[in-house]
């Protein structure tokens, strides 16, 4: 939550997508140090108490206390904006935390959110279980059924949350018309764009309101640390609505998070441009391999929703999901014969993982729903990471030959 003034470094709305993310949002200290600083600090002092009584009620901009904002949180949040396009950026705790605050700050008992079904479990579980308790009412579509969308969004609907591409089987939204259809009933529209990147998707640009992050994936993308982010334009919906909640119930990042994802976001085009690179040429390895059922990859033309992945991403993605022969036997006998692919339901990593949704993402929905949504006992999520892809596609061939 930006707070404080910056350099002449702070002026990157000009400069191409490469140089926002090595040097946006960049603040330096009197020391003008070359890496941006740490600030490792709760809190912060005052010459008198006039000085603190008059940033208590707002009228100079200052840093407070770092549960409601800190320099280097200030940097990344910076930095990510100016990637997205975005005029407001939050840095949240983590995804989840970032998802449930998105929501949760503007709807009450009685208000209505609508979602795409496709959905992480955890985003399923506060949806489902979790607002309904609070007595909002959820309800759930075919997020690639635009019908559905249609006849949901007739009632007024004050929150339409989606998932593009989906998790874990990759499903692509339309984001611009259910925007439109979403504004039509009064709604602010958030998209999950952790699948897809803010170096592959622009969903403000395509109408949505709200975007959200897992900074953990992509922009830490190595492993090392969690985040989240709320990017939005809308200045009512950061004064009424995201920021007193944000303030007061505590879901802020870390500045040593926030100091490490600025030093991700500095490499994040290179690296999900080489990410992508590889999702394409395993996910056309995996296609021609006799043991695999289906393959879902939004670059492949045999994606049902291909043509529109390519008018809204800028390419197929980092995700690749797939289905083994064999159901739950055939893909657990795969995940056991790999040598150089981890096992971890991470993703957006430097290194590959892969993970069983049946069994660990998506373990709590009953099998009726996953079904439903095509999570099948034999269906692999794949994150393809930076190693040569020729040493994935190996991987992948000779644990493939240990399932029949």
């Amino acid at each position: 939550m930006s707070d404080g003034s910056g350099d002449r470094e702070n002026s990157g709305n000009t400069w191409r997508k490469a140089t926002q993310l090595v040097r946006g949002g960049m603040a330096r200290s009197a020391f003008q140090e070359t890496s941006e600083a740490l600030y490792l600090t709760s809190g912060y002092v005052y010459g008198s108490p006039e000085e603190a009584e008059a940033a208590f009620k707002g009228e100079t901009k200052r840093y407070i206390y770092s549960r409601y904002a800190n320099p280097t949180v200030s940097m990344f949040e910076q930095r990510l904006a100016l990637l997205e396009g975005a005029a407001f950026c939050v840095g949240m705790a983590s995804g989840m935390a970032a998802m449930f605050a998105a929501i949760a700050c503007q709807v009450k008992a009685g208000d209505r959110v609508v979602a795409s079904r496709a959905l992480f479990g955890s985003c399923n579980y506060v949806l489902t279980e979790l607002l309904p308790k609070y007595g909002v009412e959820t309800v759930l579509v075919d997020g690639t059924d635009l019908d559905q969308w249609r006849d949901a969004l007739k009632k007024p609907t004050v929150c339409v949350f989606m998932e593009t591409p989906s998790n874990p089987t990759l499903e692509i939204i339309d984001i611009a018309a259910v925007s439109e259809l979403a504004h039509a009933a009064g709604a602010r529209v958030i998209v999950d764009n952790v699948f897809a990147t803010a170096v592959l998707q622009s969903p403000l640009k395509l109408g949505a309101d709200i975007v959200m992050y897992s900074a953990t994936k992509h922009i830490d993308g190595q492993g090392r640390t969690m985040g989240g982010a709320i990017l939005f334009d809308d200045e009512a919906y950061m004064k009424d609505f995201l920021e007193p909640f944000f303030r007061h119930t505590g879901p802020s990042m870390s500045p040593f998070n926030a100091w490490v994802m600025l030093k991700g976001l500095e490499t994040l085009d290179i690296r999900v441009d080489r990410h992508c690179d590889n999702a394409e040429r395993v996910a056309a390895f995996l296609a021609a391999q006799p043991r695999i059922n289906k393959v879902i990859y939004p670059g492949l033309a045999s994606h049902p929703q291909h043509a529109l992945a390519k008018r809204q991403m800028g390419r197929g993605g980092t995700m690749v999901s797939f289905e083994v022969d064999g159901g739950k036997a055939g893909a657990f006998a795969f995940l056991k014969a790999l040598k150089l692919i981890d096992i971890s339901n991470n993703l957006g990593d430097s290194k590959s993982l892969t993970t069983h949704p049946t069994t660990t993402t998506h373990q709590r929905l009953s099998e009726e729903d996953r079904l439903d949504l095509g999570i099948t006992p034999g269906l692999v999520r794949l994150s393809v990471g930076l190693e040569d892809a020729e040493d994935i596609k190996d991987d992948l061939g000779q644990a493939l030959a240990a399932v029949g």
